[in-house]
């Protein structure tokens, strides 16, 4: 059943806290000057903000961009940002929306990346302006879930909890995105940068448990590790060691499922430099230690 995000524990109706993981949380709000949200620690969740007003000032880890009527801009989840209505704007009115987003959903947004999991896909074809907005109140609508022949006020926030209002509110979503993606101008990437990268990524997934550096990996490219870093970056949305990790972590989850290799075995096979920093990061990104992954996949 939908939930005002103000009954829900932990989430707040100006959106500070991150809201849960497995929820879809959205709203449309508009505010002044002084609105700011701020999480040094980032979100549990995948942001999507798209503008139809005024202007926003949207940042994320060293990531930054503005965001105008027609811009969809998109805050993967793990590091801090920051957004607040721009500075020398009188308004920012903006949908928004906190959820764990579809595996498609990050390759029609890669062309777009800013750095460090920011995502802005401009300048929206103004046609489309409207087809989105209705997207996002279908979105709001379907949260909400049916109610036949009771009216409704219009609400700033919603949260689908249930099984079926989540599918509806994502699907809306997902039409949102893809309108964005359609109707924005194609970003300007050279070939040469992109096969660069995929190579990259391709010797990461092959063995991730290499020792692979930034200066291995722009060396196995033909380029500088500065300017490595900077195009993987740009071109995925993470910079290469947050992509080595998550590809780490991935085998680490992989083996503990599959083996009755120790902790420690999975450690080294995955190339984390000890058992107790393995054991943290895997903790952070799953919930849960190595052991008790493993119990529960078995269970």
């Amino acid at each position: 059943m939908p939930v005002r995000a103000e009954e829900l524990p932990g989430t707040a109706a100006a959106g500070d806290p991150s809201p849960p993981p497995g929820l879809v949380v959205t709203g449309r709000y508009d505010q002044g000057p002084g609105y700011a949200v701020n999480r040094p620690g980032g979100s549990a969740s995948w942001l999507f903000t798209f503008t139809t007003g005024g202007h926003g000032l949207l940042r994320q880890g060293t990531a930054g961009t503005r965001a105008g009527a027609g811009d969809l801009v998109v805050l993967a989840p793990g590091t801090g940002h920051r957004y607040t209505v721009a500075p020398g704007a009188g308004r920012w009115r903006f949908w928004w929306t906190h959820c764990q987003a579809r595996p498609s959903w990050t390759s029609w947004l890669a062309p777009y990346a800013v750095g460090d999991g920011l995502y802005a896909v401009p300048s929206v074809s103004g046609a489309l302006h409207d087809r989105i907005a209705a997207a996002f109140d279908r979105m709001l609508a379907g949260a909400r879930g049916p109610a036949p022949g009771v009216p409704r006020e219009p609400e700033p926030v919603v949260v689908a909890a249930g099984g079926p209002e989540r599918e509806l509110a994502l699907c809306a979503l997902e039409e949102a995105v893809l309108l964005a993606v359609l109707g924005a101008r194609t970003p300007v990437c050279a070939p040469e940068a992109d096969a660069r990268v995929r190579r990259a990524e391709e010797l990461i997934a092959v063995d991730p448990g290499a020792p692979h550096t930034v200066r291995s990996l722009a060396e196995s490219v033909a380029l500088s590790p500065s300017r490595f870093a900077h195009l993987f970056t740009l071109r995925t949305g993470r910079s290469p060691m947050r992509a080595l990790r998550e590809a780490r972590l991935r085998q680490a989850a992989r083996l503990l499922r599959a083996t009755d290799l120790t902790v420690e075995r999975v450690a080294a096979a995955s190339g984390f430099p000890s058992p107790h920093h393995f054991s943290r990061v895997f903790r952070e990104r799953y919930g849960v230690p190595p052991g008790a992954y493993r119990a529960g996949g078995r269970r």
